[in-house]
């Protein structure tokens, strides 16, 4: 293996990493982009094995990075090409746990250091909860050092068996928290969404089972009897759009589906209030960007919100629409909570790793598993 080089010019190294990812969590790929983005230019050789449609969505080849198309499965075919890949590397990091099972396989009988991050709390009951477990214990076993985005998730790796498990750095990249086109000011944004005259709320997520849309959905019941009635935003897509469009207009809920938007920071700088009605993300991109743009949140206490937010937002119990629906009008009828939260929220924003500070981490982890280690003083015969 080539260790980290001090003597590069300029902190730079001649090491190979893999970067390993299923493609299923945007947080997850909006982080490995980020931090692709950061060792290419620290001189670091990155390969990222990803399903082709995730390096289309977050362009790890525009960053300087190779991508190695894998599918997020973990048969022979995509383990084998995967261990193909990872041939020669000095490190391979993979990010989640299914993507982590795939590397561990891939890397059976090779000595490369594995580094996984979990990104978020794999969550279940019965049958499959048993395998997520089964799975956790194998990945723990074959990883170098696992690093968890939430103490939760560090204390669950070691819970698990992990030789050593810390806390990851993980920023969030360039916010989508400004006006990107400054000629659709936020009365237009909001004129735009038909939320002239009303509060407007804004949730974004794909529309996948386990997001809190259905709850989102039976909050809004609630602010059917708000005067004025508040306009509901969804923007994302996915596989339950049908189910929610038709309970939508069954129901006559003030709530709009308006599908994947390249605009989501005009969105969230136009909105009143954001919604995170539930995610299994340790570390909510939606959170992260209605803190940074001072818009107040509510959220339910899901996955590492609470770590993530601090005082900085409305936590309601998970799976209570009835708590999420008093906690949102409350905050729309308090006008005072509502700028205490922004002001909480800069502050909370600011206490969270920036790009350099998570790259300066992954690098010197890079350089502690990949430099050669001191053989133990002793005789010479």
């Amino acid at each position: 293996m080539s260790p980290v080089n001090s003597r590069v010019p300029h902190g730079q190294s001649t090491l190979r990493t893999v970067q390993v990812l299923g493609g299923g969590n945007a947080g997850s790929s909006v982080h490995v982009r980020s931090l692709t983005a950061g060792l290419v230019a620290r001189g670091v050789r990155v390969t990222v094995c990803a399903p082709a449609e995730t390096d289309r969505a977050y362009g790890f080849t525009a960053v300087g990075a190779e991508h190695v198309p894998v599918a997020r499965s973990s048969d022979p075919v995509s383990v084998a090409a995967l261990r193909a890949a990872c041939a020669g590397a000095d490190l391979v990091h993979a990010h989640g746990l299914h993507a982590s099972f795939r590397a561990a396989l891939a890397l059976s009988g090779r000595r490369t250091p594995l580094v996984v991050t979990w990104h978020n709390h794999a969550h279940a009951e019965g049958p499959r909860g048993q395998l997520l477990r089964v799975l956790e214990r194998r990945v723990v076993k074959s990883a170098t050092l696992v690093l968890g985005t939430t103490s939760e998730l560090v204390d669950r790796a070691r819970h698990r068996g992990a030789r050593d498990a810390r806390l990851a750095a993980v920023a969030l990249p360039r916010p989508r928290t400004g006006y990107e086109h400054p000629e659709r000011p936020r009365s237009k944004v909001r004129a735009e969404l038909g939320a002239t005259g009303r509060p407007l709320l804004l949730s974004v997520a794909s529309l996948d089972p386990h997001r809190g849309h259905e709850l989102l959905l039976d909050a809004a019941r609630a602010w059917r009897l708000a005067d004025p009635v508040p306009l509901v935003v969804i923007a994302g897509e996915g596989p339950l759009r049908a189910l929610l469009q038709r309970r939508i207009e069954d129901e006559q809920l003030p709530v709009r589906l308006v599908g994947r938007r390249d605009d989501v920071g005009e969105l969230l700088a136009a909105a009143d209030v954001a919604l995170l009605p539930g995610s299994q993300e340790a570390r909510s991109v939606l959170a992260q960007e209605a803190l940074h743009a001072r818009v107040p949140l509510v959220a339910a206490r899901t996955g590492g919100i609470g770590e993530l937010v601090g005082e900085a937002a409305e936590l309601v119990p998970h799976r209570d629409p009835d708590a999420f629906a008093a906690a949102v009008l409350r905050l729309l009828g308090d006008p005072e909570r509502r700028q205490a939260l922004r002001d909480l929220g800069a502050r909370q924003a600011a206490t969270w790793p920036t790009e350099d500070e998570t790259v300066a981490q992954v690098l010197s982890i890079y350089d502690e598993l990949t430099q050669p280690q001191p053989r133990p003083l002793g005789r010479s015969y």
